[in-house]
């Protein structure tokens, strides 16, 4: 805590005199802008007296269970997820350590508040209640617009939670496209703050060393620019050249001021997604979440879905027929992903993979002859042998292609209808839906309409959490799978962090979904899961930011010697956890015996 030792002195000018006003800063101010230095109620005696807070606390020192408790108390009391939303922001401004105490403890809880589902309701109204998550001094992200690559700089360096540490991720969006929300403009500053938030919960990234990005480059959003409250610019996104060239400005002094940095891509519209991921993925460390992150995610899914259905049903990996509705850059990244898995655990060639899968879009099913200008990143999967028919109702596709798996990214409410479902249904004995939209109000079916319609046969996966189904026949209770980024990404950053590659390949991607599936207990296999539980997600975290590390050494990208050196003695897991971040690493108020 030497930082809170400093003191500073400014002059301020009148317009007769110019005069020195003593601004000397006392450890309380300064402490009062550290979030994580903040222990409140839990500050020690000997703490207050060297900082100069005696009397500015009340007298009694809890513990940091005492405060969870009471935090838990008040924050179930709320009567919606946005209002425990704003609470919880508020809690992490205020006390950066408890409050990831709490998240870490209660995730399955806290994981819809502080992210999906909540989180697009906040970016829907982040700019009513912004001034409820933000405090003097203690920013919640950093905004930035066009300009000039020394003025990024020092933009840049302004964001700093603490003067001893540099952030090692940064999650960056330009609120193009936010969840299935559509154009957020700045915002969508939610989505990279919820997502770091994952890192830190999940993972032990440090949240000292996390940096949330919005890129304000306006919205096309006519409601937004129209809004009085609208925190954002008020004007429209520019054109392609000059929005690469921004962003490649960005890039640059991001690199330039943090040279080691993993960015993380997150909610980009998807042609700039994947135009951007094109152009630098081999170029420095970074990823594309919706499409490197969602794929990996859902590929882990579907490897432990086909398992099961090879095991139980004779299904062989290579007679599967796999439906997407939707085609927007998620849809393409999970389609990339599960044919390298075909390619790989399989051994089929790429044509042979390529035609498992039948992409649909708004227009229906993606064909080279349909007639229309196909959007670029459709190109590779439009099918060749239709035999000049076209197909526009999903009913009619399910009956042209017999497909095993169906997989909806469009944020359609309902488009895997009863009838389409139960249609499903009657051509498979297992019949595997992927139901991936967020938040729930944007998904195709819910975990409920998807078991009725299939005889409670459907093996399911959805991107929103959806609650548990009660078999009236037997009472039996099936649990939903969740394909959430959450079990991929944090493993992802934290073994990049700790590798240093010179880049993320797709290696290390795929490495990452096969570390997920096979992180499995035999318990969670014998249930029919397809997803571990979240309550070992620091475990599974570990496990995937070990495959990560592993792929980056084999493949000669990793360049940290630390890492080398726990690889040569067969300890990279041990390495992995013992970088995690906890909020009780540190001295944390009184000595703490008691457990809630």
């Amino acid at each position: 805590m030497n930082f809170l030792r400093r003191q500073f002195s400014s002059s301020t000018t009148t317009s007769s005199t110019t005069k020195v006003v003593n601004t000397t800063t006392t450890h309380h101010d300064v402490i009062s802008r550290s979030g994580y230095s903040n222990e409140g109620t839990a500050m020690d005696y000997s703490k207050r007296q060297s900082l100069g807070l005696n009397g500015l606390l009340p007298a009694r020192v809890e513990t940091l269970s005492i405060q969870k408790k009471r935090a838990l108390r008040v924050l179930r009391s709320k009567p919606n997820l946005l209002e425990k939303y704003i609470l919880m922001a508020q809690l992490r401004t205020n006390n950066v350590r408890l409050f990831y105490k709490i998240v870490m403890d209660e995730l399955e809880e806290l994981a819809p508040v502080i992210y999906t589902p909540t989180v697009g309701t906040a970016c829907l109204e982040y700019s009513t209640i912004y001034p409820f998550l933000a405090a003097p001094g203690v920013p919640d992200g950093l905004y930035l617009t066009k300009a000039s690559l020394p003025e990024l700089c020092q933009t840049i360096r302004n964001y700093r939670t603490d003067e001893d540490f540099s952030p090692e991720i940064c999650v960056i969006s330009d609120g193009s496209r936010i969840l299935g929300l559509g154009d957020l403009g700045t915002n969508g500053i939610g989505i990279p703050i919820g997502k770091l938030q994952l890192y830190v919960a999940c993972a032990g990234i440090d949240p000292r060393r996390t940096l949330p990005i919005i890129l304000d480059l306006g919205t096309n959003n006519e409601s937004l620019l129209n809004d009085e409250f609208y925190i954002g610019l008020r004007q429209k996104r520019p054109a392609d050249e000059e929005f690469y060239k921004t962003v490649d400005d960005v890039l640059k002094a991001l690199q330039t001021v943090y040279p080691d940095m993993l960015i993380q891509f997150e909610d980009w519209s998807s042609e700039h997604a994947f135009g951007l991921l094109e152009k630098y993925q081999d170029k420095m460390l970074c990823f594309n979440d919706d499409i490197q992150g969602t794929g990996a995610v859902i590929l882990s899914g579907v490897m432990n879905a086909i398992r099961k259905t090879a095991r139980e049903n004779d299904v062989a990996p290579q007679d599967h027929r796999i439906v997407f509705y939707g085609a927007g850059s998620a849809a393409i990244g999970v389609a990339r992903q599960i044919q390298s898995y075909f390619q790989i655990e399989h051994k089929m060639s790429e044509e042979e993979a390529k035609k498992v899968f039948w992409i649909v879009d708004s227009k229906g099913l993606v064909t080279a002859d349909r007639g229309d200008r196909l959007a670029q990143h459709k190109v590779y999967y439009a099918r060749q042998d239709n035999e000049g028919q076209q197909y526009k109702a999903l009913m009619d596709i399910i009956n042209y292609v017999q497909p095993t798996v169906l997989i909806g990214l469009s944020s359609t409410r309902g488009a895997f209808s009863h009838e389409v479902l139960s249609r499903f249904g009657e051509l498979n004995k297992q019949p595997i839906v992927f139901s991936l939209s967020n938040p729930a109000t944007q998904a195709e079916c819910s975990f409920e309409e998807a078991m009725v319609a299939t005889d409670n046969r459907v093996i399911f996966a959805s991107g929103t959490a959806f609650p548990p189904y009660k078999i009236e026949s037997t009472g039996e209770i099936k649990y939903p799978g969740q394909g959430n980024n959450m079990y991929i990404f944090p493993g992802l950053g934290l073994g990049s962090v700790l590798a240093r590659p010179k880049y993320i390949s797709n290696e290390m991607i795929y490495a990452s979904s096969k570390a997920l599936a096979d992180s499995l207990t035999e318990e969670e296999i014998a249930e029919g899961w397809l997803y571990p539980s979240l309550k070992r997600i620091r475990e599974v975290s570990g496990i995937v930011a070990t495959a990560v590390c592993q792929e980056a050494l084999d493949k000669g990208l990793a360049t940290d010697q630390r890492l080398k050196s726990s690889a040569d003695n067969g300890k990279i897991l041990e390495y992995v956890t013992s970088n995690m971040w906890s909020p009780t690493d540190e001295s944390y108020g009184i000595h703490d015996t008691s457990k809630i």
